[in-house]
């Protein structure tokens, strides 16, 4: 890599993620409906849709991408996480995605190399 990277290189983008893992999603769950036997494949699926468009940016990034499936019905989900990292170059980004059936819940986290 070229030493003379500018920053718009070297740093996480938040909208160029969200981007990504929206599109992932549309690809891999699209206007299905939430059928429970289907679920692993759909997480993995975005998860690997998404490292693979992630991966074609070409920054110089290390990533781990997270999916959780949930049907809708009414039922509660919360989720933290928590970083130790540089904020000038590390980032990340969290999408929810729904359809009438369920939700999808898609984080990537981008660690600086």
């Amino acid at each position: 890599m070229d030493a003379f990277q500018t920053g718009e290189e070297i740093a996480f983008v938040v909208d160029e993620v969200s981007t990504v893992i929206k599109e992932s999603v549309e690809g891999a769950i699209g206007g299905n409906a939430y059928q429970h036997s289907r679920v692993n494949q759909w997480t993995t699926n975005v998860v690997e849709q998404c490292l693979s468009q992630l991966s074609k940016l070409g920054k110089p990034f290390k990533y781990i991408v997270t999916c959780v499936i949930m049907q809708k019905n009414g039922a509660g989900l919360q989720t933290a996480s928590s970083c130790f990292w540089d904020n000038t170059t590390d980032g990340s980004c969290t999408v929810r995605w729904e359809n009438k059936s369920m939700y999808c819940i898609v984080s990537v986290y981008g660690l600086a190399i």
